[in-house]
């Protein structure tokens, strides 16, 4: 949410929880999870819209105070999109300041640059068959670092293409890690290993660790 001056930040947290990374390099580790509200995107495949709206408006000590009390080293930033609350980059430093590994979670619609060098960005670029590919903002690519994450959601063999695509034209693996996963229910897991093993892909394929776990269930 917009700060008025001198007033402390505040934002819109849809929750907060600690459960196991289910995605990204970091997958398996114990995290605090902190999720804002809104997204301006509607990705057709989304699992989170809940997020859309609604939440409790917190002053960002408030939030960095309940992190801290879950006592875990990781913390993952999330959405909906989280860079669409104007607090949001103060909430990252104030995360990275207490020590805690920090990540964000972000759609690659919007701006990643200025943001905490502390902070590792783990951004999507949106397949066509998520209705929002024309909503990429691939300046944001060039800004991306060897601590950042691209990560790419696919729902069909066409996508597939395109990501393979992308992966050429932007060189992305030379410049972080790339994570190719398939839409649950849309896309079998194992064609999409067998594609990215058949053209010998410089990507990592991963599932949704949390989805395997505790399927859809909210705050896991």
């Amino acid at each position: 949410m917009p700060v008025g001056s001198g007033a402390a930040p505040t934002l819109r947290i849809a929750e907060i929880f600690a459960s196991l990374q289910g995605e990204s390099t970091r997958v398996g580790l114990p995290t605090v999870f902190v999720r804002l509200t809104g997204c301006p995107l509607r990705c057709v495949w989304c699992d989170t819209p809940y997020a859309f709206r609604g939440g409790e408006t917190r002053r960002v000590d408030a939030v960095v105070d309940e992190v801290i009390a879950h006592k875990l080293h990781y913390v993952c930033v999330t959405g909906g999109e989280p860079l669409a609350q104007a607090a949001c980059p103060a909430l990252l430093i104030a995360l990275a300041d207490t020590g805690h590994s920090v990540s964000l979670e972000t759609s690659g619609a919007l701006d990643i640059s200025g943001l905490d060098s502390r902070v590792s960005r783990i951004v999507d670029l949106k397949a066509p068959a998520s209705g929002e590919s024309e909503r990429n903002l691939y300046d944001n690519i060039a800004r991306l670092t060897p601590r950042d994450e691209v990560k790419i959601v696919l729902a069909d063999e066409t996508d597939y293409h395109w990501a393979r695509a992308q992966l050429e034209r932007w060189n992305l693996a030379a410049r972080c890690p790339v994570l190719f996963s398939p839409v649950a229910d849309r896309l079998d897991p194992r064609q999409l290993a067998e594609w990215i093993v058949r053209d010998r892909l410089p990507v990592r394929f991963q599932l949704q660790l949390h989805k395997t776990l505790w399927q859809d269930a909210r705050g896991r």
